[in-house]
């Protein structure tokens, strides 16, 4: 098994953990935040309408509990949302029933044959950080397999000044060149680059936009 594939591992089992021994508790979720990312939020509302049309299709990476799919399905759009975490995926069923067949697991690593350039926008929120170093550009590279020929990957993540090392996480934040040549790396460009930004809590974000090369 390789480094890579193992601490993928690692992270898969870490987040099934505090989920399952949550029995039901949100309180219990240190990043449940019981509403929509600000970040998508803003995004949706200033840039998605000239850019995604209503009724587009759209994956929601790591769904969690579906603050964020529940979101993007409130706006008309088709959603598929997966987590790797079955404990979560149920949960996420549990709090939207009227929509209960948008939410699936399933492993980035190994999705769905279908699934592959199939979506229009992938929408993938503050799940990177959480990603071992090691295996953020191939954790990129997996979702830029989603993205349609004329699609678009939504990217924001918690950011910092210098590169993490492996012994001061999770999170893992990136700097804006390190998520700028994972994008490279799999094959995307962005019109207008990383932007950095302080969110609600004062913590530094990053938000990348990128198309296929």
């Amino acid at each position: 098994m390789s480094t890579t594939t193992e601490s993928l591992a690692t992270t898969a089992d870490y987040f099934e953990s505090v989920y399952a021994e949550a029995e039901g508790d949100q309180t219990r979720i240190p990043w449940a935040a019981r509403h929509p990312s600000t970040a998508l939020v803003n995004w949706l509302n200033a840039v998605a309408p000239s850019l995604v049309r209503c009724g587009a299709r759209v994956a929601v990476v790591g769904c969690g509990l579906g603050d964020d799919a529940r979101e993007v399905i409130r706006r008309g759009y088709e959603v598929t949302a997966f987590d790797l975490s079955p404990t979560a995926v149920e949960w996420a069923r549990g709090l939207d029933p009227s929509h209960t067949e948008s939410y699936t697991q399933a492993d980035l690593f190994k999705p769905p044959g279908r699934w592959g350039h199939r979506f229009d926008l992938v929408v993938e929120i503050n799940n990177l950080q959480y990603v071992p170093p090691a295996a953020q550009t191939d954790t990129v590279k997996a979702l830029s397999k989603f993205v349609a020929p004329h699609g678009h990957l939504l990217i924001v993540c918690r950011g910092a000044d210098e590169p993490a090392s492996r012994d001061e996480g999770p999170p893992w934040p990136l700097t804006e060149r390190q998520l700028a040549e994972a994008a490279d790396e799999a094959g995307l460009v962005s019109d207008h680059g990383v932007s950095c930004f302080t969110d609600e809590a004062d913590v530094k974000r990053l938000r990348g936009l990128f198309r296929r090369a």
